[in-house]
């Protein structure tokens, strides 16, 4: 990493500069690292809050990148069975901590839900914070548990993610997944909602073609600002993407840096290693550069940094075009074989595929 590579050789000058003085070398290479971290966080700062905007179709501006919390300080009981088993009981650290270091070094939109357990967390670092509502963006979306119980349980859900979030507004909330048979009524919901001005924008996650197709067929009045969609170069489902793009819905990238299973990825490594980035930086900002929302997550705050500099590099069209190339077919197998499973995840039709759409747009 290069804030490993450059702290290194600030240390390796200064015990050339200090070696002669016993007990001080230690001291100053601590000083340094500290200064230097500084001086990271500074910068990550600048360049975060002066951030590209992307704004949506009633001109309301998006930040171009964001804060994810899911796993943040909790994991969800319904997660990936495999991830489930594998989660401690207790977290390293909490979600108030992982993001309070999210808005101290600069990010300004934060990315929540229902599903993700810890808004109460995250409201708790907002407020600690200080940080004043207009200058922050908050997404949440509600879950399928919520949605497939109707209009009370939603308003009731959206209340509680206000109370636990602190605030009287949402920038944006959207239906989490297009549940069947109940996701157009939940999002008509979502509609009065935003009528009352407890919602800026409404908008969805993971919608397909089909499903947003649905949605537009049965009576809706207000368009989706935003489709939450997984997108990285190893996703990269380019005739939905135009699609959504050509109705002026804005995409937002979950798993924009893969959950860091690619970051040796012979390829990201090559042009990471030509514009002297990291495999993060580099998938962040093919991300950007593709005009996407990019939302990356961590618990460390060295890496909050790290994925966050992506403004200050461009990546040539050859770099786009191989990593373009990344998408298998297995993938978009893999990727409807996904869709299927969560449609009806945690609802009364967990596990089969009532009502569930046999054929999408998936490429």
């Amino acid at each position: 990493m290069r804030i490993v590579a450059l702290t290194s050789l600030l240390a390796t000058s200064t015990r050339a500069l200090h070696s002669s003085l016993p007990g001080f070398s230690t001291f100053r290479h601590t000083n340094s690292k500290a200064l230097f971290q500084r001086q990271m966080t500074v910068r990550s700062k600048e360049a975060l809050l002066g951030c590209p905007i992307i704004p949506l179709y009633d001109n309301t501006p998006h930040p171009a990148i964001g804060f994810g919390t899911y796993k943040v300080g909790f994991i969800p009981s319904s997660a990936s069975s495999a991830v489930a088993a594998a989660a401690p009981t207790t977290v390293e650290r909490t979600a108030e901590e992982c993001v309070a270091d999210a808005l101290s070094v600069g990010y300004r939109f934060l990315e929540c839900a229902e599903f993700y357990g810890n808004e109460s967390e995250v409201g708790k670092a907002i407020k600690a914070s200080g940080i004043p509502r207009e200058e922050l963006f908050i997404c949440s979306k509600v879950w399928t548990t919520t949605i497939e119980k109707g209009e009370d349980a939603i308003r009731e859900q959206l209340e509680k993610t206000l109370s636990d979030l602190g605030t009287d507004y949402v920038d944006l909330y959207l239906i989490h997944w297009p549940v069947p048979g109940k996701h157009v009524d939940a999002y008509k919901v979502l509609e009065k909602l935003k009528s009352e001005g407890k919602i800026i924008n409404i908008g969805v996650s993971n919608y397909a073609v089909e499903d947003y197709k649905e949605l537009m067929e049965n009576g809706v009045s207000v368009k989706p600002a935003v489709n939450q969609i997984e997108i990285n170069p190893f996703l990269f489902r380019k005739n939905t993407i135009d699609f959504f793009k050509k109705e002026g819905v804005v995409l937002q990238s979950y798993r924009s840096l893969r959950d860091g299973k690619a970051f040796d990825n012979p390829t990201v490594v090559k042009i990471a290693e030509s514009h002297g980035k990291t495999a993060a930086q580099i998938l962040g900002r093919w991300c950007v550069q593709k005009g996407f929302v990019y939302i990356p997550k961590s618990v460390k705050k060295e890496r909050m940094i790290e994925n966050a500099e992506v403004f200050d590099f461009e990546l040539s069209d050859e770099d786009m075009n191989e990593l373009d190339s990344l998408t298998t077919p297995d993938a978009f197998t893999t990727f409807e074989g996904l869709y299927r499973k969560c449609v009806n995840r945690d609802t009364s039709k967990d596990g089969t595929l009532e009502g569930v759409k046999m054929e999408i747009t998936c490429d």
